[in-house]
């Protein structure tokens, strides 16, 4: 519960920085991967700071017992590429070039009031919930197959 006007503070943080760095603009993602045409490196630039910033947290991370905020990391340690990995990835890349948003930045556009972000959000929370549905079924029947 303590942790919850940090992760506030860091989502305001974010948002505003996607929000200065006009990666709200689906135009702005979409000339990034206009590799032949008019290419927009702006993208590029906020990737690479973000990395560097992820990279300096994760470095820090490693010499603390515990977050600040928390009672411990949650760093992935599974490492395994498998098909539901590889096809999340995929109908991201494919929704993101179509569209030109990915969810940090929809979310962030709510607040211009255009009708784009609230048809993306929508259409993300019907797919989050969609695989929610899927992945019970999956687990149940695998629960099935077991018992017999």
């Amino acid at each position: 519960m303590r942790a919850i006007i940090p992760a506030s503070v860091a989502g305001v943080i974010f948002g505003a920085g996607l929000a200065m760095s006009d990666m709200v603009n689906p135009a702005r993602v979409l000339g990034f991967l206009d590799i032949a045409g008019a290419w927009d490196p702006t993208l590029a630039f906020v990737m690479g700071a973000a990395v560097v910033a992820s990279a300096i947290g994760y470095a820090f991370s490693r010499r603390l017992r515990a977050p600040v905020f928390g009672k411990s990391f949650f760093i992935p340690e599974n490492r395994r590429l498998d098909s539901q990995i590889i096809g999340g990835a995929a109908l991201f890349g494919i929704g993101w070039g179509l569209v030109g948003f990915c969810p940090g930045p929809a979310i962030t556009g709510l607040i211009y009031g255009m009708w784009q972000p609230w048809l993306f959000v929508a259409a993300m929370v019907a797919g989050m919930a969609l695989q929610r549905v899927i992945s019970t079924q999956r687990t149940s029947d695998r629960a099935a197959k077991a018992d017999a």
